[in-house]
């Protein structure tokens, strides 16, 4: 954390770090901003009082105050991450790339390295399937991508199936920026990820499931509004290097349980949506999306409650309020 706390000075970005039970009260490292669960709790964000306590979805509060506080970008990252120098550099929110077309999985990671590697979040009965062999790429120029999933190095985000049964850690290869046409599924993590201010309401992590798979359901939710407005997600070459905490891979394996039994299951009720296009359409999009995963039972009825939540604070924040 000192390496991003030391760059971000250097850039002159803001950083937030948003503690959970865990996390001492008085934590602290220059560079960084850090507001407490006391903090939260007793804020302005209705958020702070109804998110479940340790939970990786309080880092919803984080996107909530850089956009209080002006943001036109947010880059999400974990403690875990080492920048690489392309991370600090301006990244464009139009870009030009290798589209792949393909209905159904895709194996982002693939088209990056020659090793046999997948994403987490990827099915395991797609593996096999999901990769470069029968997909077709065009380049493309100056595509609108608000959202963009940056790769990381190293230990990099891989399920407990890989870690288990491989476990090499990962270089990737400096290649094109990739984008996924409309109907290519690919599930994108909150590593190392920039989104646009367009974007900002489709940041929403839900918090009625699996640490493991709130990034993981976000991603298949958002790559589903994305399209819908005509835009992109992108893959880009990685930047930063990951030296990952210890992690119970067992336990990491039981989290992702929800995710290999219904990640299929959850595209195919998102392809089945008849979404609207234009920015306004993004909430109700997101209430239609979230709802389906509700209807599911892979989401708590719950989590419409706090959706509803995050929408008003949002209203707060973009209007300049907040913690």
């Amino acid at each position: 954390m000192r390496a991003l706390a030391n760059g971000a000075r250097a850039a002159g970005t803001s950083c937030y770090c948003i503690g959970d039970a865990k996390t001492p009260s008085d934590w602290r490292l220059p560079g960084f901003r850090f507001f407490s669960l006391e903090e939260q709790r007793h804020g302005g964000l209705a958020l702070g009082r109804a998110l479940p306590v340790g939970h990786y979805a309080r880092k919803n509060l984080g996107y909530l105050i850089a956009i209080a506080e002006g943001a036109e970008c947010i880059v999400e990252t974990d403690d875990d991450n080492h920048p690489l120098p392309r991370f600090w550099r301006d990244a464009p929110r139009w870009v030009s790339g290798r589209q792949v077309s393909r209905d159904g999985w895709v194996n982002a990671y693939a088209f990056f390295t020659a090793s046999e590697v997948w994403p987490r979040g990827l099915p395991l009965e797609a593996i096999a399937a999901a990769g470069i062999a029968g997909a077709r790429t065009t380049m493309v120029d100056s595509t609108d991508c608000p959202v963009q999933q940056g790769l990381a190095n190293g230990d990099t985000d891989v399920d407990a199936v890989y870690r288990m049964t491989r476990g090499h850690l990962v270089e990737f290869e400096d290649r094109a920026p990739l984008m996924l046409a409309p109907g290519a599924w690919c599930p994108f993590n909150s590593q190392n990820t920039r989104w646009w201010r367009p974007a900002f309401e489709m940041l929403y992590l839900p918090s009625y499931c699996s640490f493991r798979m709130t990034d993981i359901w976000r991603s298949f939710v958002v790559q589903a509004c994305l399209w819908a407005n005509g835009w992109r997600l992108v893959f880009l070459p990685a930047s930063v290097h990951q030296e990952r905490n210890p992690h119970n891979l067992l336990r990491d394996f039981e989290a992702e349980i929800p995710g290999y039994l219904n990640n299929q299951r959850i595209v195919e009720a998102l392809s089945g949506l008849d979404l609207g296009s234009g920015e306004n359409a993004i909430r109700d999009n997101l209430r239609w999306c979230y709802g389906a995963l509700v209807g599911m039972d892979v989401l708590g009825a719950a989590e419409l409650d706090l959706l509803e939540l995050w929408f008003d604070d949002l209203d707060l924040c973009f209007a300049g309020g907040g913690l």
